[in-house]
């Protein structure tokens, strides 16, 4: 069983941007998160994007924006195996900081925008009319493939504007961003859900958990909430499902063997909670989806 989790070296790397064509890179894209932001943009085709409980149809001119930390996988419409070509972006949405008191920070807006509920992660091609959002997204393609001088000064004023257009779109559905910007978190809390995916197939418990981050349970749970927007147990128990469902994707192992894999205490604990999450049995979901193996 792989990890969800996918490293990358934001540091060195902050930026990465590319033309993704399904006829000669891996597909489907499987479960996974990084602490990078994700921007995909549909050139070709029409995509199925799933982001933690939400899932999208992608057509061409559709953006799609996934917060860091979500999970999330690409896939073709059910039943379709057309050619896909789609913009991937990746950067840190930490680098986008401004010093200028009388607006709000913009990785504090977007991240504020991205917890409010309601507002969608998907922006269509009509409510991106008028915004070159092509050039934009395939000028940070380009440089990242010619890393000329200065590529990456000109990929942050490419997503500057992508990142305040998507703003703008979301003021106009109601979203109006605070001008507070909150204290950083303690660096342990922040990267706790990388130690639950490497070690969800084990025993784990929220005290451990808040041990472990050199936290009070009560002030763990509170700041995880915070962070995450769910409860520690319920985020655990969400990675075991999301790694529950891609076995049965992708594998042709057994109920017993995945509950124990995936970490669930039996298999029939395993069944109870995936048809909490996902309104359908195990079994019954494997014989409905039909998706190819990559």
């Amino acid at each position: 069983m792989h990890n969800l989790f996918e490293p990358g070296d934001i540091l060195n790397s902050p930026y990465e941007a590319f033309l993704f064509d399904t006829c000669k890179m891996s597909f489907p894209i499987r479960p996974h998160w990084h602490h990078y932001m994700e921007i995909l943009l549909m050139v070709k085709g029409t995509a199925v994007v799933e982001s933690d409980e939400k899932k999208y149809l992608l057509k061409p001119g559709d953006m799609a924006a996934l917060p860091p930390k979500s999970i999330h996988a690409i896939y073709n419409v059910p039943g379709s195996h057309e050619n896909l070509l789609y913009y991937v972006i990746k950067f840190d949405l930490n680098r986008f900081r401004e010093n200028i008191g009388y607006v709000p920070q913009l990785k504090s807006a977007v991240m504020q925008a991205m917890n409010a509920p309601g507002l969608s992660f998907c922006f269509s091609s009509e409510e991106l009319s008028g915004f070159s959002v092509l050039e934009f997204v395939s000028g940070c393609a380009k440089e990242a493939e010619s890393r000329h001088y200065g590529y990456y000064m000109m990929m942050h004023s490419y997503l500057n504007c992508i990142l305040v257009n998507m703003l703008r779109i979301w003021r106009e559905h109601g979203f109006t961003p605070s001008y507070e910007v909150s204290a950083p978190s303690a660096h342990s809390i922040d990267t706790i859900t990388e130690y639950i995916d490497a070690h969800s197939s084990q025993p784990l418990k929220v005290e451990q958990l808040a041990a472990h981050c050199n936290m009070s349970y009560s002030f763990f749970a509170k700041q995880f909430k915070q962070l995450y927007g769910r409860s520690c147990k319920e985020y655990i128990e969400y990675i075991r499902i999301i790694k529950t469902e891609d076995m049965l994707l992708f594998t042709d192992y057994d109920l017993t063997y995945i509950s124990q894999a995936a970490g669930f205490s039996d298999c029939s604990h395993m069944i109870k909670t995936f048809r909490k999450y996902k309104n359908i049995t195990p079994k019954q979901f494997r014989m409905q989806n039909t998706k190819v193996l990559p």
